[in-house]
């Protein structure tokens, strides 16, 4: 059954409390040994519950790459678009239909490379859902070519010594750009990650999330990063001049909420009366 099926099929089922076992589909997800994103997806399934959310009333968007296939993962209705545009598509969905909570998953590959004007932009119309990026400072599902978020000096078969480029700092931008919630979290901790989550979606306008989710198949060194994350050492501030000095001196390794923002969110307008199908389908009559 697909994402839509099974929303619908959720849809007409007596009122019941959500668990996170409610927000998985029967697809099997087939990512390698030992990824971060297998975490990434119980976290959301466990925030989705906490917030008592519904699988019919929220929707799952993304575009190309390991950490894309989280739709199809999940009972949500979902989308999965092309290499980044997840934000796009996301915005018009929710512009749509502001009742639904609207996630958006992509990778440091989807979301700062080819997606990376999206990202700017989105941050900056500051719409009202949460966009999440499972970064691993590689490209995983297109073996192991050197992302946005790659160190300069990462040696490999596909860049020998390097790129020598700077990496591109995603907090900054998103800060930078207007995003009215910016977290870190660490899909080693799946527990504090739901919990970060959670707050995002809560949180008015537009939620950036950067989740640390090693890819132990091309960067196998990243099984380091359970030993170097480590809480942020300040508390969460809504100055973003405060935000933006912290962000500067960071490590790389902070968890947690780093600004919440007191921007007022790109205006929704309400719900329109759904269009009757038979009168979608007069349209396409010969």
């Amino acid at each position: 059954m697909n994402s839509t099926a099974t929303a619908l099929a959720a849809a007409e089922r007596p009122a019941a409390a959500c668990t996170p076992a409610t927000f998985k589909s029967g697809t099997k997800p087939i990512w390698c040994p030992g990824c971060g994103d297998y975490s990434v997806l119980s976290s959301i399934t466990k925030a989705f519950a906490m917030l008592a959310l519904k699988p019919e009333e929220t929707v799952v968007v993304s575009g190309i790459g390991c950490s894309s296939r989280i739709p199809a993962y999940t009972s949500c209705y979902g989308f999965h678009g092309v290499h980044g545009r997840a934000l796009a598509a996301a915005t018009g969905v929710k512009l749509a239909r502001p009742e639904l909570t609207v996630l958006v998953a992509g990778g440091d590959g989807d979301g700062y490379s080819i997606g990376g004007n999206h990202f700017l932009h989105a941050c900056r119309r500051n719409v009202d859902m949460t966009y999440i990026v499972m970064d691993n400072h590689v490209y995983g599902m297109t073996k192991g070519q050197p992302s946005p978020t790659t160190e300069p000096d990462w040696d490999s078969k596909l860049a020998p010594g390097g790129t020598g480029v700077r990496a591109f700092h995603p907090l900054v931008i998103a800060l930078a750009s207007g995003a009215n919630f910016v977290a870190r979290a660490f899909a080693g901790d799946p527990n504090g990650t739901a919990e970060i989550l959670a707050q995002a979606i809560r949180h008015p306008g537009f939620s950036f999330v950067e989740i640390l989710s090693p890819c132990v198949t091309f960067r196998p060194e990243q099984r380091e990063w359970k030993e170097a994350v480590h809480p942020a050492s300040v508390t969460v501030t809504n100055d973003p001049a405060r935000a933006a000095r912290r962000v500067m001196t960071d490590d790389g390794f902070n968890i947690g909420a780093l600004y919440a923002g007191d921007r007022t969110p790109f205006p929704l307008g309400p719900r329109r009366p759904p269009i009757p199908l038979t009168d979608l389908e007069a349209e396409f009559a010969p």
